[in-house]
């Protein structure tokens, strides 16, 4: 067998010992005779896992005892919805930020439970940079503030977290999870899909302060309320078991790796040499401001269009693949989150110096 680098969006790469441990545990986890897959979810074996997959997140994250973690269904879509929601019971004044595809799709879903104020928007720019802290048009009565700190598809991120005063602020952390450290004190939720940082698709996971539980309008449905999933430690249903299984394998693989600091380290290194490869050429060139890069979706276009597919094919020949760009942005993206090994990087680069060499 022969391992290639995934530079998918998501799902996107797994940590290669996160997966030979899941193999060798696959028919019979530790011991117990079966499957993590077959395990009642109230069952000790399984309750052993959940609560260290979150002891290691909280670790991980630094998470002050007054939020609670939820292992949820439904993807980041899902969140579009909850979050309004459950914050906008007594106040339907919400600001949102839009910074890309994925802001788009959470005002779109916001709209529906709640009056939106448009507080920033970068789409005269074709979702190019990020606004700045003094271009926000925030309001001092708004329940919450929601921002997409990482934008997957055009690879735009925050270089800082918005200032918001008293207002929660709320950022669908779905791609940068996991790759540097944050502060969570300074949010009220964060939530993110799983299928980029964290483990397999159809995991979710929501960082929510305490205060901001139970406050959901009441024909919220049961399914859709914080405060259901708070009470039942995430099992009000059955839950996603092996995602959250596979989570918590990644969780201690980012702690044997220095943690969040050292997963900065790494992400840093990675994403510098590609941006510096694509920037010292003129056959690449990334359209996103630079101090509005993100680390982990790195979009890039050839001087010559018409080559692109001659790219796409032969870097899936040497191993490099799910390279081409979102047909809203086209030419090329480049995923590298956490999984992805600085070889991995390195191949790419070689492959774009080569083809570069033989095309330019």
């Amino acid at each position: 067998m022969s391992r290639v680098f995934n530079f998918s969006a998501g799902p996107a790469m797994l940590p290669e010992e996160v997966l030979q441990q899941a193999r060798e545990e696959m028919l019979d986890w530790q011991g117990a005779g079966m499957s993590v897959m077959e395990m009642s979810h109230r069952g000790k074996e399984f309750m052993s896992i959940a609560e260290q997959a979150e002891a290691d997140l909280r670790a991980l994250l630094q998470i002050p005892e007054n939020y609670k973690v939820l292992f949820l269904q439904g993807g980041a879509s899902s969140q579009f919805a909850m979050v309004p929601m459950n914050l906008t019971r007594d106040n339907h004044k919400v600001d949102y930020i839009n910074t890309g595809s994925w802001s788009k799709k959470a005002i779109a879903e916001a709209k529906r439970y709640a009056d939106v104020n448009l507080a920033a928007s970068t789409e005269q720019t074709k979702f190019t940079m990020t606004p700045e802290q003094a271009e926000l048009n925030l309001s001092s009565d708004a329940a919450y503030v929601h921002y997409t700190p990482n934008e997957t598809i055009q690879g735009v991120e925050f270089p800082y977290v918005p200032e918001t005063g008293n207002v929660p602020l709320i950022a669908d952390f779905s791609s940068t999870i996991l790759s540097r450290p944050i502060d969570v004190s300074r949010y009220g939720i964060i939530y993110a899909g799983a299928q980029k940082n964290i483990g397999p698709a159809g995991l979710t996971l929501v960082i929510v302060r305490e205060d901001l539980i139970g406050n959901a309008a009441d024909d919220t449905p049961v399914m859709f309320q914080y405060a259901t999933h708070s009470e039942n430690g995430s099992m009000y249903n059955t839950p996603p078991t092996y995602g959250w299984y596979l989570a918590g394998l990644v969780f201690k693989w980012v702690l044997g790796k220095g943690g969040l600091t050292g997963m900065s380290a790494i992400n840093q290194r990675k994403a510098e040499a590609l941006y510096n490869t694509i920037d010292s050429s003129d056959f690449y060139a990334n359209p996103v401001a630079p101090n509005s890069r993100s680390w982990m979706n790195v979009p890039f276009i050839l001087a010559d269009a018409s080559l692109d597919s001659k790219f796409i094919e032969g870097a899936s020949a040497e191993g490099l693949k799910t390279l081409k760009g979102h047909r809203s942005v086209g030419g090329m993206r480049a995923s590298i989150y956490n999984a992805m090994p600085e070889a991995g990087v390195k191949t790419l680069i070689d492959f774009m110096v080569e083809f570069e060499r033989v095309n330019g």
